[in-house]
């Protein structure tokens, strides 16, 4: 259990600071380019503006701390429950949070840090109250219906990007959420793991989830990250990752609380997502970004 919270807590800095890092560097791309440029017609951004904005250092560094979190996401979902290493993992809201401060030139309100404190205080609730993980079977249809699943969640949030433009940011957010939830489900159902077998693991279809939920939801997010603001695009995600495989977890993969517990389990989950929301909810300072721009220079000619 104690390496599994460690993991997850790894997972959920690494997470976090990636979030920041990535969302200087989308800031630094439009910086440079046409106010026109890069946008569909309906003012989401395009394939192209993506691409620029993950050729900045500040993006590769934040992609490389995201691999590196998913890594150890994966570990944790192994060893924890869901609902518990999902929750770990998604408080890198808090981590967003606190690093805008200094990253963004934002500046969080008292009730910013009171809405962390919850989280913080949700999250040794749930460690508490956590149980051992659940079993790491499921039946080959499941894993079928995660992949496809995975799949409408990515095409319908490319989809709804490119037509809604900058109105998909919270619902880019929510879609990129809830295909690392997916990601989080696939790792813990994921065959041929233990014991290792190739031709087990290359032909589940839950390893070709986690492959598609795991880019298409970057992809989401870093959309997201383009057309809102940070702390709005890292709460949305927080209730599509949380939720959902929390409550697979739970009701068909056998995770549960320490006896007698359940109940902390539950107040811990609930305060842990709404303290999330509202950190996002308080922190909505996309106008407080600005003094951080102004600190780098615009390219000459």
């Amino acid at each position: 259990m104690l390496i599994g919270l460690l993991t997850a807590v790894a997972a959920s800095i690494c997470y976090g600071t990636g979030s920041v890092l990535q969302a200087v560097g989308s800031r630094r791309a439009a910086r440079t380019s046409p106010a026109a440029a890069g946008v569909t017609a309906h003012g989401g951004p395009n394939l192209s503006s993506t691409a620029k904005a993950a050729m900045t250092w500040e993006f590769i560094v934040g992609t490389i701390l995201d691999f590196v979190g998913f890594g150890l996401g994966a570990l944790a979902a192994r060893l924890l429950p869901l609902f518990l290493s999902q929750t770990v993992i998604s408080a890198n809201l808090v981590i967003t949070a606190v690093l805008s401060v200094k990253m963004l030139g934002i500046r969080l309100s008292r009730k910013e840090w009171t809405s962390i404190g919850v989280v913080c205080a949700a999250l040794v609730l749930l460690a508490t109250a956590a149980g051992h993980e659940g079993g790491h079977h499921a039946p080959m249809s499941t894993h079928w219906w995660l992949l496809a699943v995975t799949l409408l969640i990515i095409v319908g949030g490319t989809v709804a990007v490119r037509f809604l433009g900058a109105r998909a940011a919270i619902l880019a957010g929510l879609l990129s959420g809830l295909a690392f939830g997916a990601l989080g489900v696939g790792v813990r159902v994921l065959d041929g793991i233990d014991p290792f077998d190739l031709v087990t693991l290359l032909t589940d279809p839950a390893l070709y989830a986690i492959l598609v939920a795991g880019v298409g939801g970057m992809y989401l997010h870093t959309v997201a990250l383009q057309i809102g603001s940070v702390n709005g695009a890292t709460a949305a995600l927080v209730v599509g990752e949380t939720v959902l495989p929390g409550a697979i977890g739970v009701l068909w993969l056998g995770d549960a609380s320490r006896p007698g517990l359940a109940w902390l389990a539950v107040v811990g989950f609930v305060l842990a997502v709404t303290g999330a929301v509202a950190v996002a909810w308080y922190g909505n300072h996309d106008g407080a970004e600005a003094p951080a721009e102004e600190q780098v220079p615009e390219p000459v000619g």
